[in-house]
């Protein structure tokens, strides 16, 4: 069926990656939470970060390239007692210290985020702001020195959007930072996504100014790019800002997601690099939220399964919702 749908190759999954994990124990409904980004390189990685040992991490970071690849930044920073190891490598190796600011500054911002929580503005604690802000304080330097001495480097500069944002230090910076970004990277998924978010009504943007960066963005994308994301992120976040549960199921809507995914994730150029199952889950959340019914089955066929947290952590039941949208693809 996909193959009449979507072309030669349509019903076919990409021949195996050598480094896939093997897919653990799936629930009853068949899905399961993407470990480790997917990749049998990564365990290595996040075990040497939990232990505290330096040594070892730059040695699993090897295959990496840590100054673009956000996800297996994002692996680290993540791992709860970085914070509490990480400054001894930042001042005790001076080869390494732009890599080891880098890790520092993005778990920085984690550890920021963790303390505000994801609790409205009014309902966080004066205590709550005062350790969000701190820690935030400590990422800005750290990522900005991280950044001076590796230039080439895009992390970095989407990591400070974040911390921008929650320092409030206002559009005139945060646009210095995007274009900093996109300098280095014209193309990069991360600092778009990010950007669309800062664009929301929430954070002080106007209606319909996300998704014309979207559309701006991807419409200067090669075939087969991972950017096409943006448009699927732009949707969403349409969804979470609307108080109608159905805005997004109109036929415009359908076209403009069908055509990205087949532009983008679906293409048989995209690359499925470590991670990729958190792209096709981004179009599978704003493909059921638009009631799609052509590629969102496709989208979910390829997934076999596979969940991650983001985007769907934006409904107050993701695995439920990602276990019940799949069932109805």
């Amino acid at each position: 069926m996909f193959g009449k749908l979507f072309g030669k190759g349509g019903g076919e999954r990409p021949a195996a990656d050598p480094h896939a994990l093997p897919a653990p124990r799936r629930q009853r409904n068949g899905m399961y939470t993407l470990q480790a980004l997917g990749d049998a390189r990564v365990p290595a990685l996040v075990e040497a970060a939990g232990a505290g040992d330096w040594e070892a991490v730059k040695s699993a970071l090897a295959p990496f390239d840590l100054g673009r690849d956000h996800q297996v930044l994002g692996e680290l920073a993540d791992v709860d007692g970085v914070q509490d190891w990480i400054g001894r490598a930042v001042e005790e190796d001076k080869e390494h210290r732009a890599t080891a600011l880098l890790i520092s500054g993005a778990r920085h911002v984690m550890w920021g985020w963790e303390a505000r929580t994801s609790a409205r503005a009014v309902d966080v604690t004066p205590e709550q702001w005062r350790i969000f802000h701190e820690r935030l304080r400590i990422a800005e330097e750290q990522l900005l020195e991280a950044a001076e001495l590796r230039p080439d480097w895009v992390t970095p500069w989407r990591r400070l959007l974040t911390s921008g944002r929650g320092m409030s230090l206002g559009s005139a910076v945060n646009e210095t930072r995007l274009d900093a970004a996109l300098r280095r990277d014209p193309l990069d998924l991360e600092t778009h996504v990010e950007w669309v978010s800062q664009l929301q009504p929430r954070w002080g943007g106007e209606p319909g100014q996300a998704l014309a960066f979207a559309r701006e963005a991807f419409a200067g994308a090669p075939e087969g790019h991972r950017l096409g994301c943006v448009i699927a992120m732009a949707h969403i976040e349409e969804w979470v800002e609307s108080d109608s549960e159905d805005c997004l199921d109109t036929p415009e809507t359908h076209a403009e997601l069908r055509d990205a995914a087949k532009r983008s994730i679906l293409h048989p150029d995209y690359e499925r690099r470590p991670g990729w199952q958190e792209d096709f889950n981004i179009f599978a959340m704003a493909l059921s939220l638009a009631a799609e019914s052509i590629v969102c089955p496709r989208v979910f066929y390829e997934l076999d399964g596979a969940y991650t947290p983001w985007p769907w952590k934006y409904m107050a039941r993701p695995e439920k919702m990602y276990a019940h949208f799949r069932r109805r693809a």
